[in-house]
């Protein structure tokens, strides 16, 4: 067979092959898949209804299935209704079409939406259920991401209180790639918050008294909202009376009325007063409390130098721990009274325009040095015990722990008294004589001398120059020696009259203890002096030779009793160095 012949065999054999016709069925489906693409919205109708979804019927051999859950009134869904739903594949693997109604949906809303409203857009939507970080919400079948920062203008406690509920968004974004959404409520509320804030703030006017809302409280003060404009309560604008946080007064939500104190349009702020809606309790306090008036009030504070006291709210009075007892010193108020407590006061001072009231506690009873003063009349004797003792004197205690005070120039008539012990013992009991009652200083001056007679006054009667008289060393010092006369007057010889022989030292001569006899050479009535001298007795004085004693004794108290003070104090000395050179 030649080579020809046997081509056009192989071309007939090839043609009769039946084993390369496709059937059918082949046929048919290649047909009907050229019919359909994936990735579309095609019609379909519901041929049948079960209880767990629908066969539609969307022109292919097989029919199609959609679960009942895609539906959005299932109850409603009848055989013959006529639906879009999108074909995902035609053929899946169980040889039917898979369709999706929701997904035709979404195409279709999303389609809608990015046609209709691009970003910036208003849309309404619906809060459907809480994600990280936010909100999904359904618009017109498209799901939006609502992040919890764009919610509401303020912080959002609970976000479960916005699920299910329609409000107006704001596209903020679209992606087409990944076919998301991002929206806001918060920019549509600031923005309609802007325009009803510059309105408000056009209406406001100082003075003028509005309602609002607390939205929210600090250490400092309370923000109201006012409709609009948030406006700022200080603390100190909401009471006259004395509030430590505002949280004593307000609480969030609560709904006040406020009087407006400033507006400044630039910053848009506004400041607010809650006690300014009443008068200012300082206006009319001089003519409810006048000075002397007894009042009523409650302790608010306490520091250590008093108590302050409410009168009624905003009047506040200070009782000083220095108006609290007449006779005990208190060195802390909180020793008296507590915070708290009820007491009656009485006004002492006001000081309206610095708003100060000075309040007396001890003056609820009276004055105790007025009642000694009555009680004790000048030049009455009392009896009293001796609790302390300073330099310059001795407290005795009257009554009801009132001292009285004996001063050191009151204990003797002829005895210079450098301090109280040489003759008072604290403990001890005494008598002494009312000098003066100062109910004001609270100072009662006793006198311890004034219960005897004094001496002075019947010198003449009692000495002369030139007698004769006896006494006992009492006091020795650089210049010279006293001498205890009767009737507790002291005399003094001057070194100069000890003897006619030289004396270097008045201790090498007399001694303390000592009794010695001495001639009266001058008496100083006003300096309250007896001069002596020791070598006078010896030998009968002429009146010149007096006079010459005299004089000298004199010229060595030329200085006065302070000579005799730096005459002791030199005298100790000289003894004291002179112990220490024996040792």
């Amino acid at each position: 067979m030649s080579k020809e012949q046997t081509e056009t065999a192989d071309r007939i054999s090839s043609l009769l092959d039946l084993t390369n016709i496709p059937s059918m069925d082949e046929l048919l489906k290649k047909e009907t898949k050229n019919n359909f693409a994936e990735g579309q919205i095609i019609k379909g109708k519901i041929v049948a209804k079960r209880d767990d979804g629908a066969l539609i019927d969307i022109g292919y051999k097989a029919e199609g299935f959609v679960s009942a859950s895609e539906f959005k009134f299932w109850s409603d869904v009848k055989v013959g209704d006529i639906v879009d739903v999108f074909l995902d594949e035609i053929e899946n693997e169980n040889s039917m079409p898979e369709i999706s109604l929701q997904k035709a949906h979404f195409l279709k809303s999303w389609s809608s939406i990015t046609s209709e409203y691009g970003e910036g857009s208003i849309i309404k939507g619906i809060m459907k259920h809480r994600v990280k970080g936010g909100i999904i919400v359904d618009l017109l079948g498209v799901e939006a991401f609502l992040p919890g920062s764009q919610i509401d203008i303020g912080p959002v406690r609970n976000m479960d209180d916005y699920i299910g509920k329609e409000y107006d968004f704001k596209i903020l974004k679209i992606n087409q790639e990944r076919r998301n959404i991002v929206i806001s409520r918060r920019e549509l509320l600031e923005e309609s918050r802007k325009d009803k804030r510059a309105n408000l703030l056009k209406d406001m006017q100082i003075s003028q008294t509005r309602k609002g809302l607390v939205k929210n409280i600090t250490d400092f003060g309370a923000f109201i909202d006012l409709g609009g404009v948030d406006g700022l309560l200080h603390i100190t604008d909401m009471s006259w009376g004395r509030i430590s946080h505002p949280s004593e007064m307000l609480e969030l939500g609560q709904e006040i009325e406020v009087m407006i104190l400033d507006i400044d349009y630039e910053k848009e702020r506004v400041s607010l007063g809650l006690k300014q809606k009443s008068a200012n309790p300082w206006d009319n306090v001089e003519q409810k409390y006048p000075v002397g008036t007894t009042v009523k009030g409650r302790v608010v504070n306490i520091m250590p130098y008093g108590a302050f006291i409410e009168i009624e709210d905003g009047v506040e009075g200070l009782i000083h721990v220095s108006e609290m007892s007449w006779t005990k010193r208190i060195t802390k108020a909180g020793e008296v009274v507590s915070v708290g407590e009820e007491v009656e006061a009485v006004v002492l001072d006001i000081d309206k325009d610095g708003k100060k009231i000075s309040l007396g506690l001890r003056q609820k009873t009276r004055n105790p040095w007025e009642v000694l003063a009555e009680k004790y009349p000048v030049n009455t004797k009392i009896k009293g015990k001796v609790r302390n003792m300073t330099s310059y004197g001795a407290f005795v205690e009257i009554e009801n722990d009132i001292d009285g005070m004996i001063h050191v120039s009151d204990m003797s008539w002829t005895r210079k008294i450098n301090n109280p012990n040489e003759i008072l013992k604290a403990g001890e009991e005494v008598e002494a004589v009312i000098l003066d009652i100062d109910p004001q200083q609270q100072r009662i001056s006793l006198g311890l001398k004034q219960l005897e007679i004094d001496p002075w006054e019947k010198i003449e009667d009692l000495y002369k120059v030139k007698d004769i008289v006896k006494g006992k060393v009492t006091k020795i010092t650089a210049f010279g020696a006293f001498i205890e006369l009767s009737h507790k007057i002291d005399g003094l010889i001057h070194i100069s009259q000890i003897s006619n022989d030289r004396v270097e030292k008045v201790k090498d001569v007399l001694a303390l203890g000592q009794e010695i006899e001495a001639r009266v050479i001058k008496i100083d009535r006003e300096e309250r002096r007896i001069g002596l001298s020791i070598k006078a007795v010896r030998e009968e004085l002429s009146d010149a030779e007096l006079r010459a004693a005299s004089e000298e004794y004199s010229a060595a108290f030329r200085s006065g009793d302070a000579m005799v003070d730096m005459g002791k104090v030199i005298g100790d000395s000289l003894e004291g160095l002179e112990t220490h050179d024996k040792k």
